[in-house]
């Protein structure tokens, strides 16, 4: 359903359906419980540039500008884009497990 490199590739899905008369049939993904980002392995740390963007910084540490989430998460970040908001912050880069 996913790539094997998205957030969501590993987790479960359910299915709900829809009491009667509709009756009908929703598969879905279930919640992701965002991991404790102080115990993740850091690969690196980088300080955020007048400028920045995630993805661009996650294509030059990790190779692809999609697994910006992990930034986020070793972060603590719930808003990705807030960790480059600021100039000088500096950033755990994890070590990629794919």
């Amino acid at each position: 359903m996913f790539d094997q490199t998205s957030r969501y590739a590993t987790l479960p899905t359910a299915t709900f359906v829809f009491p009667a008369p509709d009756g009908r049939t929703v598969t879905y993904v279930q919640r992701r419980f965002v991991p404790d980002g102080r115990v993740i392995p850091v690969l690196a740390q980088r300080q955020v540039q007048q400028g920045d963007r995630l993805d661009l910084v996650t294509a030059q540490t990790l190779g692809d500008p999609l697994q910006f989430w992990r930034v986020a998460d070793a972060n603590l970040a719930m808003r990705a884009e807030d960790l480059v908001a600021v100039p000088g912050r500096m950033l755990r880069i994890p070590v990629p497990q794919f």
